[in-house]
């Protein structure tokens, strides 16, 4: 079916994309350092605090998944992917800064 494939494929892209970006997420704080401050200043954690990796998940606060759920479902629903539409076809306007960017 010509319509299932053509889905499946558009969500492997955005998943593919999905995961190149947690990659990074995951690779630049070790390269880089972590943020400055705190994560929640309520609770007194500090970026520095969060380890990489697995053992972040039970260090951030559970508002703070939260708002990593409501942005997710925000990005699922945010964009028109029916057919005929530039999503259905893979581009979800995400654009790389090259040096030729003004």
């Amino acid at each position: 079916d010509s319509v299932n494939f053509a889905r499946r494929r558009q969500t492997e892209i955005k998943h593919g994309r999905i995961a190149q970006l947690a990659a990074m997420g995951y690779i630049t704080p070790e390269i880089t350092g972590k943020l400055p401050g705190y994560l929640s200043p309520s609770a007194g954690l500090k970026f520095a605090d969060v380890p990489n990796g697995l053992a972040a998940i039970s260090k951030v606060p559970a508002a703070g998944w939260g708002q990593i759920v409501a942005y997710m479902a925000f990005c699922e629903v945010s964009q028109d992917q029916s057919s005929g539409t530039a999503a259905a076809k893979g581009d979800f306007g995400f654009k790389v800064l090259t040096s030729s960017d003004p």
